[in-house]
């Protein structure tokens, strides 16, 4: 692989990495949004009542935390991408099978099979993507130039 494909590789997964990283970052909100929206919301998408009791908006609130962290991660990620690639090709390859997980489990929990599906192949894609991004990055450069560095 040339110099020129493998950079434009390399910047095209910095450039997933930061985007995710960016619209992840969105669930921190979530976290802290009043009762009565994520109640709303419910109602408005029509995956059944929303059951206020404390246990709920605790794992409703610590699961968008958990993706803002997520977030939060791929942001320091595409800092250095070369340093942390063997932890980059495990969490894309780690995606997939977590969207392979969230079919089973939005199934489990009786959610309407648009949402089921919709959630989980938008993250089984998404991280088809991004292995298929670290994939062609040629790892063995002993260290490629950065994008913003001079050739």
């Amino acid at each position: 692989m040339n110099n020129a494909s493998s950079m434009f590789w390399f910047k095209s997964l910095r450039a997933f990495l930061l985007v995710i990283g960016c619209i992840t970052l969105l669930a921190f909100a979530a976290a802290i949004m009043p009762g009565k929206w994520m109640v709303e919301t419910t109602d408005f998408l029509g995956v059944g009542p929303f059951h206020e009791s404390p246990i709920t908006f605790y794992l409703a609130r610590n699961l968008s935390l958990l993706y803002g962290f997520v977030g939060v991660l791929m942001l320091y990620l595409c800092r250095d991408i070369y340093r942390y690639r063997h932890l980059i090709r495990m969490l894309a390859g780690c995606t997939v099978g977590f969207g392979l997980f969230q079919l089973i489990v939005d199934t489990q929990a009786g959610l309407p099979v648009w949402w089921a599906l919709s959630e989980s192949f938008s993250t089984i894609l998404g991280g088809s993507f991004f292995y298929f991004l670290q994939s062609r990055v040629d790892w063995s450069a002993q260290k490629p130039l950065q994008p913003d560095q001079p050739s």
